[in-house]
């Protein structure tokens, strides 16, 4: 079969901010410049105000698992050797939530609540994509 290489994205006029920011190891998520409104994925347009100007915060890339699923059957042959594994809904501190998948646990220690950090893989030379990394749970 060979050595299959999965998709990369495809960046768009919406979410090139969003990737240039990934490849400087940047976690941005795209702000309403006039009501401040956090949006993902990147759209062209507010949900909140309906207004077309755009900025971007740098997100912290802290949150916790929000929900998951472990995958048993690939979607495409380039993951076939690594079923199974876990696609995670993440909520970031700021309050938007993100698709990514946890690593530094295994698929059985993954835990609505489980708090991650955001780290960045290389993939290629013009093409890094997120990750969450498990965290320790903090005291109290």
């Amino acid at each position: 079969m060979g050595n299959i290489q999965p998709p990369l994205p495809q960046p768009t006029l919406d979410d090139q901010p969003f990737w240039d920011g990934l490849r400087r190891h940047e976690f941005l998520i795209q702000e309403c410049a006039d009501c401040g409104a956090l949006r993902h994925p990147p759209k062209p347009m507010c949900h909140v105000c309906r207004s077309q100007k755009t900025r971007w915060h740098k997100a912290s890339g802290r949150g916790v698992v929000y929900s998951y699923t472990i995958v048993h059957q690939a979607s495409h042959g380039a993951w076939r050797e690594k079923v199974p594994y876990n696609v995670a809904i993440i909520a970031l501190e700021e309050g938007i939530r993100v698709v990514g998948n946890v690593a530094g646990v295994s698929n059985e220690q993954i835990r609505i609540g489980l708090p991650v950090q955001v780290e960045f893989e290389d993939v290629a030379d013009d093409v890094t994509l997120p990750r969450f990394v498990a965290q320790a749970r903090q005291p109290g």
